[in-house]
């Protein structure tokens, strides 16, 4: 039984471009929250000013139900237990400009916000069917990843063209994935929870709330594996560097992340079939 299949039992939905508020404020449209068990963050995102200051970052259910009180009426999540939860709003009006995707097959979810100008392309060179949409073919991107790793993980992500940033759950290995596109049409935001969750969404407003001081813009070009840590995937064989970063206040904030040009990875990846990608070799 694969993707290609299945249709029937894929769980899909289409949701679109968020809406201002009557205050005038851009509504994100989804949120992800992984337990720290399951996920690994550079430590370089929490800031010590998160506890020091007298804002306080919220504990993972309280940023849930911050984020559903915004969307009362049309705002789906789903709970993994303790270790995960993800969210989406669903909007009514279709502005196709900025399509929201939610997708999960056979225990793996994916959270698309974009749109990739060669998906056709795509879907023929994965096997996929005409119909099928980014979020159902980034899932079974992960899942040739995961499973068989015939192409460096960087490979596979930067041969996606468009504005797109995602986020896939693999609650059969408790795996998280994520990535943003390097051309700046998508924000994306992560933070640390309380209780050390990682907290993922584009909406700022709500991750400023959650997470406190411990937030930072999620890097352009870049993505994220709960394993593997985080790396460029327009130059993985670059280390990624730590950057400092206050806010208007003077306070330290959550670190911005760029590549770091001057500090190459050191390392000879295995190859063919001994090539694991959840391991983030640069390449096999």
């Amino acid at each position: 039984m694969d993707l290609h299949s299945v249709s029937s039992i894929i769980f899909n939905y289409q949701i679109f471009a968020s809406h201002s508020t009557k205050e005038g404020r851009k509504e994100g449209s989804m949120l992800a929250i992984f337990h720290k068990a399951c996920a690994h963050p550079p430590e370089e995102l929490n800031s010590p000013a998160s506890q020091n200051g007298s804002k306080k970052p919220k504990l993972p259910q309280e940023t849930l139900n911050e984020f559903l009180s915004l969307h009362p009426e049309n705002t789906f999540s789903m709970s993994f237990g303790h270790a995960a939860v993800l969210a989406y709003v669903k909007q009514p009006t279709p502005f196709l400009h900025q399509q929201r995707l939610f997708c999960g097959f056979e225990d793996i979810y994916c959270l698309f916000s974009g749109s990739l100008n060669n998906l056709c392309t795509l879907n023929k060179q994965y096997g996929l069917t005409k119909g099928a949409n980014e979020a159902m073919f980034v899932i079974e991107a992960y899942r040739t990843l995961r499973d068989r790793g015939p192409y460096p993980a960087d490979q596979v992500v930067k041969d996606l063209d468009g504005s797109f940033a995602f986020v896939i759950y693999d609650s059969k290995t408790g795996t998280v994935f994520a990535a943003l596109g390097s051309d700046g049409g998508v924000k994306l935001y992560w933070g640390i929870a309380a209780d050390g969750s990682v907290v993922i969404s584009d909406d700022l407003e709500v991750i400023k709330a959650g997470c406190a001081k411990s937030f930072a813009p999620f890097p352009t070009g870049f993505m994220f594996h709960s394993e593997g840590g985080l790396m460029s995937f327009e130059h993985p064989m670059y280390k990624v560097r730590a950057m400092p970063r206050t806010d208007s206040e003077g306070a330290l904030c959550g670190a911005n992340f760029k590549v770091d040009v001057y500090q190459r990875i050191n390392s000879i990846p295995r190859r063919g079939s001994e090539a694991n990608w959840t391991e983030w070799d640069p390449h096999s």
